[in-house]
Parts: C-alpha cells; sequence; structure tokens
C-alpha cells in the first residue's frame, strides 16, 4: 500500500489508461478525484474504487478552459481537504496521416491546447496548495512520439515535446518545495486505439489483424505491446515516496521502442 491515504486528482479517467491508472492509485490506498467532461462516463470508475474501499468523488472539467479547472480543484480541495497527487491523463490523438504542411491551423491549436495547455492549467491549479504543505507529486503522461518526432502526427509529436518541457521547467521551479514533477511516455498501449492501428495496416498490407499486431510487436525490444497496467505500475512508482529523489524526468513504457 504504497499510497495509504493520500488524495490523487486525475484528469481522463473514463477508460484506457485513465481507468487503469485510476484504479492502481485506489489499490495502492489513494482517495481519488475524477476530474472529466463526461461525468455519466467517470461513474462506474468511481464506483469501482468506492468497491475497494476508497474514496471517490466526481467533478466535471474541461482542461482547456481555465476557469473549469480551477473550479473542479477548488471542489476537490474542500471534498478531501487536500491534493498530495496530480496525474494528467487527458488529451487527444490530433490529426492522424496529416503532413503538418497539410494540418490546418485550428487543427494544431486544439491539440497542443487540449494535450499541452490542459495540464499547465492543472498544475497551475494544484500547486498553491502543494506549496504550502511542501508535499505534492505531479505525473504527466506524455508519449513516445514526445521522445522521438513522428511524419504525419507532427501535431500530436509537438503537443508531447512541449509537455516534456513543462514538466522539467516545473520540475526545477518548484523542487525546493519538496515537489516532484515527472513524465510517463507510453508507446503504443493495448486497447480500441492500438486495435485501429492494427486494422489499418492490415488493410493497407494485406496481413491479417493478429499478423498485424506481430508486426507492430517486432519494433519493441521485449516483441510486446504495453498494457494500460504497465503505464499505471509506473504512475504508481512516480506518485510514491519510493521516486523522492526522482524529477523532471521522462520514463519510457514502451517496451524497448525508444532506445
Amino acid at each position: 500500500m504504497e499510497l495509504t491515504d493520500k488524495i490523487a486528482f486525475v484528469t481522463g479517467p473514463a477508460k484506457g489508461m485513465g481507468r487503469a491508472i485510476s484504479l492502481a492509485l485506489a489499490r495502492e490506498g489513494a482517495s481519488v478525484a475524477l476530474a472529466g467532461r463526461d461525468i455519466e462516463a467517470i461513474a462506474p470508475v468511481a464506483a469501482e474504487i468506492r468497491a475497494l474501499g476508497r474514496g471517490a468523488e466526481t467533478f466535471s472539467c474541461d482542461v482547456t478552459s481555465p476557469g473549469a479547472v480551477d473550479g473542479a480543484v477548488t471542489r476537490a480541495l474542500a471534498a478531501f481537504g487536500r491534493i498530495d497527487i496530480l496525474v494528467n491523463i487527458a488529451g487527444g490523438s490530433g490529426p492522424i496521416g496529416k503532413t503538418l504542411a497539410d494540418t490546418a491551423p485550428d487543427e494544431f491549436d486544439h491539440i497542443i491546447e487540449l494535450n499541452l495547455k490542459g495540464s499547465f492549467l492543472t498544475c497551475r491549479a494544484v500547486l498553491p496548495s502543494m506549496i504550502a504543505r511542501r508535499y505534492g507529486k505531479i505525473v504527466n503522461v506524455g508519449g513516445t512520439f514526445g521522445l522521438r518526432g513522428r511524419a504525419l502526427r507532427g501535431a500530436y509529436s509537438a503537443s508531447k515535446w512541449g509537455l516534456r518541457g513543462v514538466t522539467k521547467s516545473l520540475a526545477l521551479e518548484v523542487g525546493r518545495h519538496n515537489i516532484n514533477v515527472n513524465c510517463v511516455c507510453p508507446g503504443m498501449v493495448e486497447g480500441p486505439r492500438f486495435d485501429r492501428v492494427c486494422a489499418e495496416l492490415a488493410t493497407r498490407t494485406g496481413l491479417t489483424i493478429e499478423q498485424a499486431r506481430l508486426e507492430h510487436a517486432k519494433e519493441y525490444a521485449l516483441l510486446r505491446v504495453s498494457t494500460a497496467d504497465d503505464v499505471a505500475n509506473a504512475v504508481i512508482f512516480l506518485a510514491s515516496d519510493r521516486s523522492r529523489q526522482i524529477t523532471g524526468q521522462d520514463l519510457a513504457v514502451d517496451g524497448g521502442w525508444v532506445i
């Protein structure tokens, strides 16, 4: 129980990695403030957390809106008394299969606002209370396209590279307040999005879906694709005091793709 009695604020907790991370936090003893735009989609995750014997509350929050973020954090502080851990998961894919030259300015702006500005706003909102208590763990969920450039995913890649910059700069600014700021960078993760990628590859190449999955797995040193639980385990480590001397770092959870 690495996180007994800790309070975590999680954005984007409804499905996939968000759900896995939220439940992992609860299994390790944390109560969880679940923040997202679709409260109905978050409610089942809150119920699962309560079934584990942990506290869970849902908060309506559009991470691209400063007012909405500040309001959700204020309500979470009122409900739980403090926020020990912030995990920024909310995000999007942006344009897929488009060169930067073909990417519309509004498409570029949207993914930068969601993936980069959204995390900036939540960090900004939780920091005053963390600084006052001289304790905090911030874990931003980036991506391996923020560690390597990627053709036809330029807008998304830019947003995740930018998130690394925010992570490192913030770590330098708040380290003196005993606050750790790190970034977990997943590669491909098993789930509906990866299934769509495999289906697209199969259609384009004439492979079966299973053959397409194997082709992707060959790109990784460990010859397997990550699961949401693999990512959750990395988040738990960085949210715990076992990582007390680690800050400003990028941890790739990708089976050995970005080596």
